[in-house]
């Protein structure tokens, strides 16, 4: 059997070499833009990499930037953030090959670190970063503006973010000096962010002004891009250094969907090893983050550790169902745990609870969740703690099997308990988010019963 898919995978390789042998030579006749074919072969992400980004730069393609991609990947583990900025460094320091100047060098080191997060398949690293501008601080010294553009949406909001830690480690590499934000300048970013919001495209996550403020204060790089709205700014307009006055789409999401919304990611990241990095300088998202909290916290609940959230119900689209409110009686209670369909972003309710809400919930409807994530898909999961209804007579059941939710569907006059949501580990290690209680269930049983009968 392994013999057989060994040779079936060799097959494929050769064959393929042999059509792009014959591609090559056809395009040598100079029928076609270019007498070559564009697109290189990836047999593995280095590859991958290596490719994306000679679209643009064809001088790194086979220049051994795959290897050593593959040779940090044996140092640490398969896309960690650390091989990402590792290998934007030696790229910025043109160990690979040469470039016209510093700033196409560190672009390009950029590029390549950021499309290595994004498995080199994605077109952000060449269309969602546009570029690098020197430009001068308050005391004429040498500072970077890292430009955007819309496409960076397409690389999400934890790439995104880890796309300007990778510019401002290379950036601190070569020695530019730290963004010197005005007072008016930090004004311009949170009403820009705001009327974005406002004006042009609802965010996913919408900062406070304190968020923002903290943020801006503290990068070391300047955050631009083009005007991708035509409307203005409604103020802080024709400032010295931001010449722009039309709202810009880019800087806004990278600011509040990346920077912002991912901001304990990146803490999480930095408390650990940013010392190695000399990334001490992002630790001001302790501030961010412990504000983040607090804006959380709401006065009932302050018994444990974590905190109810309303904000995801401040954007409610007239017409959705609101299930249930946070921390409430009767919604859905938390069980740990991943069934076959379901898993990343994917939770699982009883089978027994999309038959009694009347249609409003389907297989695979997305929903707006408090926590630990944005939002998720549901599917049905037969082996969960199943609703509790009170019937119109007044009598009060448990739906514990589709036949009997079909049988009184139409006979409820109210739902006392929605059933269980069945929802993995890794969602809440994914988002950095704790750990909460959950209920008494079988297998928790299982143990006790156990221990008492031994």
């Amino acid at each position: 059997m392994n013999n057989n898919l060994d040779n079936y995978f060799e097959e494929l390789k050769i064959k393929t070499n042999e059509i792009y042998t014959i591609s090559n030579n056809v395009r040598k006749l100079g029928f076609d833009l270019k007498p070559y074919v564009e697109i290189p072969l990836a047999s593995d992400i280095g590859s991958r990499v290596e490719g994306l980004i000679s679209t643009i730069y064809p001088n790194i393609l086979n220049s051994g930037i795959r290897e050593r991609i593959l040779e940090l990947e044996n140092i640490y583990p398969k896309l960690d953030l650390r091989i990402a900025l590792i290998i934007a460094k030696e790229v910025s320091e043109q160990k690979f090959c040469k470039f016209k100047n510093i700033i196409e060098a560190a672009e390009i080191g950029v590029r390549i670190g950021f499309s290595y997060l994004t498995l080199g398949v994605i077109s952000a690293p060449i269309e969602g970063f546009i570029n690098f501008e020197i430009k001068q601080t308050t005391q004429n010294k040498n500072y970077l503006e890292m430009n955007f553009a819309g496409p960076i949406r397409a690389a999400g909001g934890t790439a995104g973010a880890f796309s300007v830690l990778i510019a401002d480690y290379v950036r601190k590499n070569l020695k530019f000096e730290n963004f010197d934000i005005t007072e008016e300048e930090q004004n311009r970013f949170i009403t820009e962010v705001l009327d974005y919001d406002k004006f042009a495209t609802k965010l996913q996550y919408l900062p406070s002004e304190e968020e923002i403020k903290i943020l801006v204060q503290n990068l070391g790089i300047e955050i631009s891009g083009n005007e991708t709205e035509d409307r203005e700014v409604s103020n802080f307009k024709d400032l010295k250094r931001i010449k722009q006055n039309k709202i810009r789409g880019g800087m806004c999401l990278i600011i509040a969907e990346c920077l912002i919304q991912k901001a304990p990611k990146i803490l999480k990241r930095i408390q650990k090893w940013g010392n190695e990095f000399n990334l001490q300088n992002w630790l001001f998202l302790e501030d961010l983050v412990s504000l983040q909290k607090k804006q959380k916290q709401t006065k009932n609940n302050s018994n444990n550790n974590d905190f109810t959230s309303t904000k995801y119900l401040d954007d409610i689209v007239a017409g959705r169902p609101i299930f249930t409110f946070p921390n409430t009686k009767g919604g859905f209670r938390l069980r740990y745990g991943r069934s076959r369909n379901t898993g990343f972003a994917s939770t699982g309710i009883s089978s027994e609870t999309f038959e009694i809400l009347e249609d409003f919930l389907g297989y695979g409807t997305q929903l707006r969740i408090e926590k630990p994530g944005k939002s998720t898909i549901v599917m049905p999961v037969d082996n969960l703690e199943s609703p509790i209804v009170k019937l119109k007579s007044g009598e009060i059941i448990k739906l514990d099997s589709i036949k009997k939710a079909k049988k009184y569907s139409d006979k409820i006059e109210e739902i006392i308990h929605l059933g269980d949501i069945l929802i993995s580990y890794g969602e809440f290690s994914e988002n950095n988010h704790n750990l909460l209680p959950v209920g008494y269930t079988p297998e928790e049983w299982e143990l006790e019963l156990e221990e008492k009968i031994n």
